[in-house]
C-alpha cells in the first residue's frame, strides 16, 4: 500500500489528466493530485514527453524500462511494458534490459542503455559516450532523449519514495506515465 492514500481526482486539472490518459485515472496520478499545481505542471511535462516529441518511441519506452530497472521502479516497468512492446521492443530487449550490463544487438540502442545508465547511476556522461550518440541522433533528438532520461528519473523515484503500486489484479496500469 502506498504510503499515502490516492486522491479522487476532482476539478478542472483532474479532468486535464484524464484527457490525457484517456478518460481515467492512474494511481501516480491519484498521488500527484495532492497538489494539484504540480500535477496539472507534471501532466503538461510528461504529455509532451510521450506524444509530442520527435524521440522515436522504441528509444523513449527502451529509456523508461532501463529506468524502471535501474530505480527498482515495477510500478514504472508494468506500465510501460505494453507501449514498449507496440514500439517494436521483443522478448530478447525486454529480458536484457533486467540484465547488469544489458547486450542488445542494435548498436543505437545500446548507446541509448549507456547513456541512460551514465545519467541514472552518476549523472555525470562521458564526453565519448555523448560524441558516440551524435552518430545515431539530430541535435534535436539529443535534448529530447536527455529530457526523456531526466523525467523517467523523476517518475520513478516519486513513484518508489511514496510506494506507490500496481493495484491488485491489474496486470498494468495501462498507457504509461
Amino acid at each position: 500500500m502506498a504510503r499515502l492514500p490516492g486522491t479522487e481526482g476532482v476539478g478542472e486539472i483532474a479532468d486535464r489528466i484524464r484527457a490525457r490518459r484517456g478518460g481515467a485515472l492512474r494511481p501516480l496520478d491519484e498521488m500527484l493530485l495532492h497538489s494539484p499545481q504540480l500535477a496539472d505542471g507534471w501532466n503538461s511535462l510528461l504529455g509532451a514527453v510521450r506524444q509530442r516529441m520527435a524521440l522515436p518511441a522504441d528509444i523513449r519506452e527502451l529509456v523508461v524500462l532501463r529506468i524502471a530497472v535501474l530505480n527498482r521502479a515495477p510500478y514504472e516497468w508494468t506500465a510501460h511494458e505494453g507501449p514498449a512492446r507496440e514500439a517494436g521492443l521483443g522478448d530478447a530487449e525486454l529480458a536484457a534490459l533486467r540484465e547488469e550490463k544489458p547486450e542488445l544487438d542494435d548498436v543505437r540502442r545500446s548507446r541509448v542503455i549507456a547513456y541512460t545508465d551514465a545519467m541514472t547511476r552518476d549523472v555525470h556522461v562521458p564526453d565519448e559516450l555523448f560524441d558516440a550518440l551524435r552518430d545515431h541522433f539530430t541535435d534535436a533528438e539529443l535534448v529530447e532523449l536527455t529530457a526523456t532520461v531526466a523525467a523517467y528519473n523523476m517518475v520513478s523515484r516519486f513513484l518508489v519514495a511514496l510506494d506507490v503500486r500496481v493495484p491488485t489484479g491489474n496486470a498494468r496500469t495501462g498507457g504509461g506515465s
